[in-house]
């Protein structure tokens, strides 16, 4: 039994549950880690659709039709 005095036993802590997550999950924005090479850019406004270039996020390219910034389509 601890006295006060330093010789008692060392506290070990809460054997399980002491992590802030395993580093798993869906992503920024509850989308999907990274949507990969494939895939399209669609706008959101018109609907226009051009394909996805890799290195160039979607959100860069402006729509050949009216001009809004495209979003990521799968």
């Amino acid at each position: 039994m601890p006295r006060g005095d330093g010789t008692g036993p060392t506290g070990q802590g809460p054997v399980s549950g002491g992590g802030m997550g395993k580093g798993i999950g869906r992503g920024r924005m509850g989308g999907s880690m990274a949507a990969g090479p494939g895939g399209v850019c669609v706008c959101p406004k018109c609907g226009e659709k051009v394909i996805h270039q890799v290195g160039t996020p979607c959100s860069t390219i402006n729509c050949p039709n009216c001009g809004a910034k495209m979003v990521r389509g799968y």
